[in-house]
């Protein structure tokens, strides 16, 4: 599959479409499963460069069970794609070629998943020079690699390892 890879400056309404996105969830999955939806990736953090889709954490307590509700994700749009190269996640995408949202759901218990994604987040948010370090690598892989996501995907990979680390570094320095 060729997507075409663009990145665009902040958009002020991805918070909004993450809410309106995370209760039609919160309304269509089992209630005793999910623990909580949270707004992550590039769309998350104000003044960031990102490709338009609104990624989100879906947190559950039973990862397994969740294989049970793919109808329920069919029906809101998104094509379950089970793992997809990470070991006990479940990853969804809407929008086929022109995507809009993606979903990484992890069991509540996958501390190190789920935390690398916040924290990332969150130093990001607090980082005004890691958010201009990171804005100019998406552009400049975008503008390198515009229909090779894997070429884009590589190019951003020892920046976005080192941006993991220093988030955590932070994060812990923190609390």
């Amino acid at each position: 599959m060729t997507r075409n890879i663009y990145v665009v400056p902040y958009q002020p309404e991805w918070p909004t479409l993450f809410k309106k996105e995370q209760d039609a969830l919160t309304q269509a999955l089992t209630t005793n499963n999910l623990v909580q939806i949270i707004h992550i990736g590039s769309t998350s953090v104000p003044n960031l460069t990102a490709k338009p889709i609104i990624d989100m954490l879906l947190v559950v307590k039973d990862i397994e069970a969740l294989d049970k509700e793919n109808t329920v994700f069919t029906n809101l749009g998104y094509l379950p794609h089970g793992e997809f190269g990470i070991p006990k996640r479940r990853y969804y995408a809407k929008g086929g070629d022109n995507r809009t949202h993606q979903i990484h759901a992890f069991q509540m218990d996958n501390l190190y998943e789920i935390g690398r994604h916040v924290m990332v987040r969150d130093y990001l948010r607090n980082n005004k020079d890691a958010l201009r370090r990171y804005a100019d690598i998406k552009t400049k892989g975008a503008a390198l690699y515009p229909h090779d996501i894997e070429g884009y995907c590589d190019f951003k990979d020892a920046f976005v390892k080192q941006l993991e680390k220093n988030a955590i570094e932070w994060h812990w320095k923190q609390h």
